[in-house]
């Protein structure tokens, strides 16, 4: 579907005001979307493992939080790519550009204090990461709620008929592309913790 995507971005008419560079859009909005559902991942499974304790929602919750990271990292990169040409400026501190590397930010600092936080640091980053899932709907709201340089959230449902359908494709296809991250990390996380128990057994 990545192979495909160009192509059909390509195929896409132009946008009246910024040509090429609107072509970012295909890409920039998928990945943010993205990010969200990854952060939604991330704090119910830390919310399971807060509430339940159980082992496998925090193994989801240290992958979910990693593809955050990931995907937030191409939102940020490829947003002031495209406010060059649209605005003259690569970053403005408005409250969609500000609250996203925030959110970004959260997960980040999740991810470093399961790395150097010591032992019961897993129940405080699944506190953080709950604080960070409850971030998403501001920061989606945001364009909506204060005047910002950012498109409102109206922009995707008044998309042309031409630009939909690559659209949506790459929506899908960056969403398959999360489950099979997901999937492939959270296994990854599961052997770890079962070569965690091997040696705890051979030492004891």
């Amino acid at each position: 579907m990545f192979m495909m995507a160009p192509f059909l971005i390509d195929g896409a008419p132009y946008e009246s005001t910024m040509g090429l560079v609107q072509k970012i859009f295909y890409f920039h909005v998928p990945s943010a979307m993205t990010m969200f559902v990854s952060a939604f991942v991330c704090g119910i499974s830390s919310a399971v493992f807060l509430f339940k304790g159980r082992a496998a929602a925090d193994r989801l919750a240290v992958a979910a939080a990693e593809l955050t990271s990931v995907f937030g990292i191409i939102v940020l990169v490829t947003g002031p790519l495209w406010a060059r040409k649209a605005w003259g400026v690569w970053w403005v501190w408005d409250e969609r550009i500000t609250s996203t590397f925030v959110l970004w930010l959260i997960f980040n600092a999740y991810l470093l204090l399961r790395k150097y936080g010591g032992a019961g640091s897993e129940r405080l980053a699944a506190g953080l990461a709950i604080f960070g899932m409850a971030n998403v709907p501001f920061v989606y709201w945001s364009v909506n709620v204060w005047r910002t340089l950012h498109p409102k959230t109206t922009v995707v449902p008044t998309l042309q008929p031409g630009m939909r359908g690559p659209f949506w494709f790459c929506v899908t296809a960056f969403l398959l592309l999360y489950v099979l991250a997901i999937t492939a990390r959270a296994h990854l996380e599961a052997e770890r913790a079962r070569l965690e128990e091997i040696y705890l057994s051979i030492e004891e």
